[in-house]
């Protein structure tokens, strides 16, 4: 299999996704098993979306939140229209969303995702699931939107439109790779 590098230049693309009316899907039960929990965290301190940011998008270049600076990166976080959810299993964190509900009557969920060791139990559809009902039960959403790329996890766009989301427009991008991948379609 061919790689690529850290420090190799590589082209991606976004695709923006967006679903305008609520699915037809009931309200997904918490999965059997472990004890599991879904807990807000509005106004989380920027280390806490950090470490849960770094475990889930590691091996997907997530990296521009390093780069905002702490007190742009902590306004986000505590604007009272963006709320973390963690999932908790077996009593360590599973995964995490953000709705972000700062745009009049569009509810973004900005960052959604497992970390490695959650990956493969069917856990994702349980929590985008989760994610869009919630998006959709505050008051006045009349669009949920959502974006991944070609550095994502390759089941993430499958995913989410299988949740009902559709593509609406896709950008091709360019960046420096922080580690080494197997080669990435565009």
């Amino acid at each position: 299999m061919t790689h690529h590098v850290a420090g190799d230049e590589v082209a991606y693309t976004i695709t923006y996704l967006e679903m305008k009316k609520r699915p037809s899907y009931p309200h997904p039960p918490l999965p059997l098993g472990a004890p599991s929990a879904l807990i807000a965290a509005p106004s989380p301190p920027n280390w806490y979306f950090l470490d849960l940011y770094r475990q889930v998008g590691q091996e997907y270049e997530w990296t521009d939140q390093f780069e905002r600076s702490e007190g742009d990166l902590g306004a986000w976080l505590k604007d009272p229209k963006v709320t973390l959810y963690t999932f908790f299993r077996a009593g360590w964190p599973h995964g995490f969303f953000i709705l972000d509900h700062r745009s009049t009557d569009i509810c973004n969920i900005a960052y959604f995702g497992l970390v490695p060791e959650a990956l493969g139990q069917h856990m994702g559809r349980f929590l985008l699931e989760t994610a869009v009902h919630m998006a959709w039960d505050t008051s006045g959403t009349r669009c949920v939107t959502v974006n991944t790329n070609s550095l994502d996890h390759p089941r993430a766009l499958p995913l989410y439109q299988k949740a009902g989301f559709t593509p609406v427009r896709r950008e091709t991008h360019r960046r420096t790779l922080t580690r080494d991948r197997p080669l990435i379609g565009v």
